[in-house]
């Protein structure tokens, strides 16, 4: 593993998600100042990916055809594939690892992002928000010092594959189709419980606006180490394995939450359910990216940003269950989801078989 390349494309995540970690803890403050209604609050969400769920696989396809890192210093469509896409090659046989250690940089982002933006927002009101720029812009000038380096990564990956005879990789299709449902269910659950956990803390559990951005970061910082151990666990037991047992423990665990009023131990119970359900993020994507082993920036950009984008796409749907039946009831219906994406995580196949021109099959 090339691991100074992956340490800079993880922080690089890291100060992506920041902005998509700030921007739910403020919709509490936003709806106190405007009056918005739980839908309106849940469409900003919306709102924020729904460009990325249309950019980010033409990002990819473009990083597939040609190595293109300066993407990197875009923004939050163009970095997700082509980041994930140069992680993949980096690696080496630790794959798994290595997208985990991309995937703390983004959990880390969306852990401090509540508490950046929340310390802003009370210090110096709405004007508060000019403060998310300041990381962005220092991150460009880190990630132009490294162009050179990523792009002599991407062609010695291509001539690796050509050394090994794995040009006639087969593509599975279906499966990565399939994968693609269960990252849809995963995202749904992750903003669903991301968007509304402040809400909840602070209308169902009647605590303070801090005490709802710090219960966020908590459920944020269990993912950290969820993250870690999930692409190490894959590794060795297997990502099918892992993907299957996280589901698993995601329909055990939210029921327990949704039933719980006692503040202390809501928080304790974010512990198992932010470390399961963030387990389950390295494997799902090197998945894909097996599946699709000569579309790696295509399949990233559908992981990273089609079905995650999806996810956010169903938070109004949400936010409106909410406005009608209460906060308490659009958390339910996240709580029902885990167990329909587990049958379909148990279809799938372990890992993607390829044809090698030399002969024989390789994994």
């Amino acid at each position: 593993m090339k691991s100074k390349l992956v340490g800079v494309l993880s922080l690089g995540h890291l100060v992506t998600d920041v902005n998509q970690g700030a921007l739910p803890a403020m919709l509490p403050f936003l709806i106190a100042d405007y009056g918005l209604s739980y839908t309106a609050a849940a469409s900003i969400v919306f709102a924020a990916n729904v460009a990325s769920s249309i950019i980010q696989p033409i990002f990819g396809f473009a990083a597939d055809k040609s190595s293109k890192p300066w993407l990197l210093s875009i923004g939050i469509a163009a970095y997700h594939p082509e980041a994930a896409r140069l992680v993949n090659f980096a690696a080496g046989n630790s794959k798994n690892t290595a997208m985990s250690f991309f995937g703390v940089g983004g959990t880390i982002g969306f852990a401090t992002g509540p508490i950046f933006i929340t310390s802003a927002l009370l210090a110096m009101g709405s004007k508060g928000t000019v403060v998310l720029i300041l990381p962005v812009a220092l991150m460009v000038l880190v990630m132009t010092t490294q162009y050179s380096k990523l792009s002599e990564l991407t062609v010695a990956n291509k001539q690796q594959k050509k050394m090994a005879g794995m040009q006639h990789e087969k593509e599975h299709w279906w499966a990565f189709i399939r994968l693609t449902i269960v990252i849809i269910g995963r995202s749904v659950i992750f903003f669903g419980l991301n968007t509304f956990i402040p809400i909840y803390w602070i209308n169902h559990l009647q605590q303070s606006k801090v005490a709802g951005s710090l219960a966020l970061s908590f459920f944020a910082v269990a993912g950290i180490f969820g993250n870690l151990s999930g692409g190490r666990l894959a590794d060795r037991f297997g990502r099918k394995n892992i993907i299957v047992a996280g589901f698993l423990g995601l329909t055990l665990f939210l029921p327990i939450f949704i039933l719980i009023n006692n503040v202390q131990l809501a928080l304790l119970t974010m512990i198992p359910i932010g470390f399961i359900l963030y387990a389950t993020y390295s494997p799902s994507i090197v998945m894909g990216q097996s599946f699709l082993p000569k579309r790696v920036g295509l399949s990233s950009g559908i992981t990273l940003g089609v079905a995650i984008s999806i996810g956010g796409a169903v938070t109004p749907l949400l936010g409106k269950i909410a406005d009608i039946y209460g906060i308490w009831y659009a958390l339910a219906t996240v709580a029902c989801l885990p167990i329909i994406f587990l049958l379909i995580a148990m279809s799938l196949p372990e890992a993607n078989t390829t044809v090698s021109v030399f002969g024989g099959q390789k994994k």
